[in-house]
């Protein structure tokens, strides 16, 4: 195990070179698909941390270096549809299924951010509670897989402008939330969430 210096998150759990990390954004999202991530990487990278933990140009920035410095990482997409089929938990855990099979490079062993996760193949695999501000590989996988779903809710704002995902991304804050109730739910919204399972339930019966 590596640490880093200045308080900088662990670069290898395993000491596996080949070691992944994985995590995912917007779980809690009313609208729009969770995305996935998985990484690993060639050495540490200085000011990684857990993308909560980071300001928009931070993100960006450190986005940038880690497609660049990288051994590899791939980023996955579960959609709206297959979320209200399997349920959020299940979709998070196929995003970043997805997101090992995109990586060109066989894992030794993954390392996935959280406390719940289902085999995969037959490579080890280890959860960590809150992993993406302890280790590198989570932390660079929470960065890509937060910008990239940032940005495809920015371009789905353009074609469903009346619920300002420029700014909440599809997260259930107050103008949202609002905006639901003003304007009805898209086909963008997840059908299983909150005030828009509500909505799409009260439809079926009128």
């Amino acid at each position: 195990m590596e640490r880093l210096k200045n308080k900088e998150l662990l670069f290898s759990k395993s000491g596996h070179r080949h070691e992944a990390g994985s995590d995912e954004a917007g779980r809690g999202c009313l609208a729009g698909p969770v995305v996935a991530a998985a990484v690993i990487l060639r050495n540490p990278i200085p000011g990684l941390n857990d993308s909560k933990r980071l300001n928009e140009k931070q993100r960006e920035a450190l986005a940038h270096i880690i497609k660049a410095e990288a051994l590899a990482y791939h980023i996955a997409y579960v959609d709206e549809n297959k979320i209200d089929e399997i349920n959020i938990l299940n979709a998070s855990i196929l995003g970043m299924h997805l997101a090992l099979d995109g990586l060109p490079i066989r894992p030794e062993h993954i390392l996935v951010d959280g406390n719940k996760f289902k085999p995969y193949h037959d490579i080890s695999t280890e959860c960590i509670i809150k992993g993406d501000g302890i280790y590198q590989s989570i932390a660079a996988a929470s960065i890509l897989a937060k910008t990239a779903r940032d940005t495809f809710m920015e371009k789905a704002h353009e074609k469903f402008p009346a619920y300002g995902w420029d700014l909440n991304k599809g997260y259930p804050t107050k103008a949202h939330v609002l905006a639901i109730k003003q304007f009805g739910f898209c086909e963008m919204h997840r059908k299983t969430f909150g005030i828009v399972r509500q909505m799409a339930q009260t439809n079926l019966f009128e």
